[in-house]
């Protein structure tokens, strides 16, 4: 069975970069399953909308694009992601991405789909 993972993602920059992961996603050796739970931030009760999809997930793919300093969002997925003990880790969707504030110490992995597939399988 596939692993189900929540994408915290720049929705105003980097939706692109969530439609290719859900792409790779229908792959037929795709270790995960993306459901499309993204929450616009600005929506009433998102915050607690996306507790509950991060806790209903066994992984968060935190896709980063080159404005996450400023992806206010992203932020407190990260967060609601430790808060429900989620791991999680950093996909870098451009050669020039950056860290989202809330995880400036975490490692920024490279897109491949062999990087992608040991990530999900927890090498990291």
């Amino acid at each position: 069975m596939a692993t189900r993972v929540f994408v915290g993602f720049d929705y105003d920059n980097d939706a692109r970069l969530k439609d290719l992961l859900i792409g790779q996603s229908k792959n037929p050796d795709s270790p995960f399953e993306v459901q499309d739970w993204s929450v616009k931030t600005s929506s009433p009760g998102w915050r607690a909308d996306a507790k509950n999809r991060i806790a209903r997930s066994s992984q968060v793919i935190v896709l980063c694009g080159r404005h996450m300093r400023t992806a206010s969002g992203v932020n407190v997925e990260i967060e609601l992601a430790r808060e429900t003990s989620t791991p999680y880790f950093l996909l870098a969707g451009y050669s020039d991405s950056t860290r989202p504030a809330a995880a400036a110490n975490d490692k920024l992995y490279e897109w491949t789909w062999e990087n992608l597939k040991i990530l999900i399988a927890g090498g990291r």
